[in-house]
C-alpha cells in the first residue's frame, strides 16, 4: 500500500467524521483542503435513485452556473454559410462541416462542447460512436442542436454545464475552481443541485437524491445534507 504524503494525510484527517454538511460548511472544508500548486476544480457527484437502463429514468439537462466554471471551454460547431460565420463571430474555436467530421474521425477531438445546426445532423450522426461515449454528441434537449448558434456558443463559453446520469445513476460535474470565493462556489453548488432536482424523470421511484458529495481534484470528498442542498 502506497504511503500517504503529509498533505494527503492532513486533508483526510480534516474531513474525518464530518458528514451531511450544509453547502456552506462543505464548500469551506473542501476549499481549505485544495492545497495543490494548481487551481483545483471543485467537483460534485450526486447518487440518484434511477436506473439509466430505462428510458423513463434517464436524467440529463443543462444549467448555467451563476459564477461560471472557471474553465476555458473549447467549442466546436457544425455549420455552413452564414451560420458558420455566426459561430465564428460568437467565439467558437472550431467551425466546419465534412472537414470537421473527417478531423474527428481521424482521432483529433480538441473541444469540450459540440454544437450543430439541425441540417448538419446527418453528418454529425456518423460520429455517434466517437462523440457519444464522451458526452459530446449534440442534442436538442440540451440546446446543442439549434439554429441559434450565437446563443449556444455564448452559453457554453459563459459557464453552462451539461449533465447526464451515468451507469449506476451518478451525475457529476465541475462547479468552479478552488480560487473562487466560498459564496460563489456555494451558489454554483445550489444551482447545480437545483437543476438536477428539476430534471427528475417520470419513471424515478422512491428516493431520488440519495447522496451528494463534494471534493476538489486532489482532495478527499465530503457528503452534503441532501435536504439542505436541494432546498427541501
Amino acid at each position: 500500500m502506497a504511503k500517504l504524503g503529509k498533505r494527503t494525510r492532513a486533508a483526510r484527517e480534516a474531513v474525518a467524521g464530518k458528514e451531511n454538511l450544509s453547502v456552506d460548511e462543505a464548500v469551506a472544508l473542501v476549499k481549505a483542503n485544495a492545497t495543490s500548486k494548481f487551481d483545483e476544480t471543485i467537483e460534485i457527484a450526486l447518487n440518484l435513485g434511477v436506473d439509466t437502463r430505462h428510458a423513463d429514468q434517464m436524467v440529463r439537462g443543462v444549467v448555467g452556473l451563476p459564477n461560471g466554471t472557471g474553465k476555458a471551454m473549447r467549442v466546436a460547431v457544425f455549420a455552413r454559410g452564414p451560420k458558420a460565420d455566426e459561430a465564428k463571430e460568437a467565439g467558437a474555436d472550431i467551425v466546419g462541416a465534412e472537414d470537421l467530421m473527417e478531423t474527428i474521425q481521424g482521432g483529433t477531438i480538441e473541444f469540450d462542447r459540440c454544437i450543430a445546426t439541425p441540417d448538419m445532423m446527418p453528418i454529425v450522426g456518423r460520429l455517434g460512436k466517437v462523440l457519444g461515449p464522451r458526452n459530446l454528441m449534440p442534442n436538442p434537449k440540451v440546446g446543442t442542436v439549434t439554429m441559434d448558434v450565437k446563443a449556444a456558443v455564448e452559453a457554453a463559453k459563459g459557464g453552462e454545464v451539461q449533465f447526464k446520469a451515468e451507469k449506476g445513476g451518478v451525475v457529476h460535474a465541475g462547479v468552479g475552481k478552488a480560487s473562487f470565493d466560498e459564496a460563489k462556489l456555494a451558489e454554483n453548488v445550489r444551482a447545480f443541485v437545483s437543476a438536477v432536482a428539476k430534471a427528475k424523470p417520470s419513471g424515478a421511484k422512491g428516493t431520488y437524491m440519495k447522496k451528494i458529495a463534494l471534493s476538489s481534484t486532489m482532495g478527499p470528498g465530503v457528503t452534503l445534507d441532501v435536504a439542505e442542498a436541494s432546498g427541501e
